[in-house]
């Protein structure tokens, strides 16, 4: 009972704050203290909410999100992995490659929206460039510096017992350098969700970015609210999936044994 009671409590201890300030929240704006203008009531929100899943809105602008942070993600996180890979691993691809990256990385992607709209008007393609860019750069220094920092006497150990380069970089560099690429890994996912939140106000016709946009234009607080708390789960959600992933590929880990019973 105590395990399971231990258990218990770790499961609901998270929530207990954000249902906490939710209660808070819900009461304030009974009482009359927050004005609805200013902030509407959660219930308020909820029953806007109701509204758009009844027309199919709501649904639909959500998946129309969830396929751009996905597929900008994808090409950002992959390419930033694989220049990460090459960086890491070869003297002459860091020469080569390193301090150009390192420029364009100085640049605010976010500054290059009117060039995007310029360049691939305003369909989807901006804003998937703009997600990728996001994505790309966590990825790659993590990924770089991983490698990078692997233990010397672990890759003597491997050419002690013989291993040849891929066996060595398989069995040895990739493993020690997991741990920060899946950090990179977390952190690009943020990044991508921050920059879909711009990018979806480029002459967008749906995604929970338009939502908001079309919100602002009708006065629709409780939907604006709605949206950021849309964009505060989403994001939430992706990093407890990237977390389990981590949980299950770090699973040799001392850090993330699952400890037994006492």
């Amino acid at each position: 009972m105590r395990a399971g009671g231990a258990v218990g409590l770790r499961i609901l201890l998270p929530w207990v704050l954000p249902f906490g300030l939710l209660a808070v929240w819900q009461m304030l704006s009974v009482t009359g203290t927050v004005p609805a203008a200013i902030v509407p009531a959660p219930s308020d929100i909820w029953h806007a909410a109701r509204e758009l899943i009844d027309r199919g809105e709501l649904q639909h602008d959500i998946f129309v999100s969830l396929r751009r942070v996905a597929v900008g993600f994808g090409i950002g996180a992959s390419a930033g992995l694989l220049l990460g890979v090459f960086v890491g691993l070869f003297e002459l691809a860091r020469e080569l490659l390193d301090r150009s990256l390192q420029m364009i990385r100085t640049i605010p992607h976010l500054a290059l929206v009117p060039l995007m709209i310029l360049w691939f008007g305003i369909g989807e393609e901006p804003r998937l460039i703009l997600v990728a860019m996001g994505s790309l750069f966590p990825v790659y220094i993590n990924t770089v510096g991983g490698i990078r920092n692997v233990d010397p006497k672990l890759i003597e150990l491997g050419r002690s017992y013989g291993l040849g380069r891929i066996a060595l970089i398989w069995s040895i560099v990739v493993p020690a350098a997991l741990q920060p690429i899946l950090v990179g890994i977390r952190y690009a996912l943020g990044v991508a969700w921050l920059t879909l939140v711009v990018g979806e106000t480029i002459a967008s016709r749906d995604g929970v970015g338009y939502l908001v946009q079309n919100a602002r234009e009708l006065l629709r607080i409780d939907i604006i609210v709605l949206a950021i708390i849309l964009y505060s789960i989403a994001g939430w959600l992706s990093d407890l999936v990237t977390r389990l992933i981590e949980h299950r590929l770090l699973r040799w880990h001392p850090n993330y044994v699952t400890q037994g019973k006492s």
